[in-house]
C-alpha cells in the first residue's frame, strides 16, 4: 500500500489554526509508498477507533485517489490522533473546514 502526498495543494495546517480551538477539521491521510494496507488499518482501529471494514475501505480510497478523510472532528480532538498517526509513519495533515 502506498501512501504519499502527490502534488501543490493550498493547505489550511493545524499551526496555522488557534491552539485548543473547537473549529470543525478534517484529519486527512496521504498515500506513500512504504506503508502497508495491514499497518494503515491497524492504526486506523487503533489510533482512530474504526472498525476493520471501515478502516479496509478508507485504506482502499487513500490508495487509489491519493488520500482521504479519516475523521472529522473538533482540530483539538484531532491534534493527538494526528501526531499519533504521523508517530507510526503515516503522511497526516489537519485542513480546517
Amino acid at each position: 500500500m502506498f501512501y504519499a502526498h502527490s502534488g501543490q495543494e493550498d493547505v489550511l495546517l493545524e499551526e496555522d489554526i488557534e491552539v485548543g480551538s473547537g473549529e470543525p477539521a478534517d484529519l486527512i491521510v496521504y498515500n506513500d509508498d512504504h506503508n502497508t494496507f495491514d499497518w494503515v488499518m491497524k492504526s486506523f482501529e487503533e489510533i482512530l477507533g474504526h472498525s476493520s471494514a471501515q478502516s479496509e475501505q478508507l485504506a482502499m480510497l487513500i490508495h487509489f485517489k491519493g488520500k482521504a478523510t479519516v475523521k472529522s472532528a473538533a482540530m483539538a480532538e484531532l491534534r493527538p490522533k494526528r501526531e499519533a498517526l504521523v508517530d507510526r509513519g503515516l503522511s497526516a495533515t489537519i485542513e480546517g473546514r
